[in-house]
């Protein structure tokens, strides 16, 4: 088994990016971003109520409604979108709060996957949607090089 995001997790990803991306023209219609990049709208149309009901995203009504993004796109996390569609993350059921397997007596390994899994989630929300845009994001000058650069870095698992 391979660490992959559920095709319902890519599609609310790709609709935040294109929401942040079109930030300056108001409301996107579930339609526009279905089209945009060749998602099946009935999908989307349910992903983009998710992404609503947990207040990521605000549904307007009405002539030019749609959806717009309920903060900036630097404040949202990858992380975020991802456990409004899939819920939480984990890369093995023993993670889980009530995960149990037959292995769990002799299992060594559970604190490491614990670790990794932390990781994972770390990485996630250190990902905001505002860097998941194509355009090069615009570095504030009264940020240090060092501090703008932190949001990428990998966690290390120690």
């Amino acid at each position: 088994m391979m660490l992959k995001l559920t095709k319902k997790a890519d599609y609310g990803l790709m609709a935040m990016k294109h929401l942040a991306e079109h930030v300056d023209r108001g409301a996107c219609s579930a339609k526009d971003v279905a089209e945009a990049y060749g998602i099946p709208q009935e999908a989307l149309a349910k992903i983009l109520q998710r992404l609503a009901k947990v207040g990521l995203i605000r549904s307007q009504h009405g002539m030019n409604g749609g959806y717009t993004l309920t903060r900036d796109p630097k404040m949202i996390s990858a992380f975020e979108v991802i456990k409004a569609i899939d819920g939480p993350l984990f890369i093995t059921s023993c993670v889980t709060v009530r995960g149990e397997c037959d292995q769990s007596d002799r299992c060594t390994i559970r604190e490491p996957l614990r670790k990794v899994n932390e990781s994972i989630e770390q990485v996630l929300k250190n990902i905001k949607i505002s860097q998941m845009k194509e355009e090069p994001e615009v570095l504030d000058v009264n940020v240090k090089k060092s501090e703008a650069m932190k949001p990428l870095d990998l966690v290390t698992i120690s």
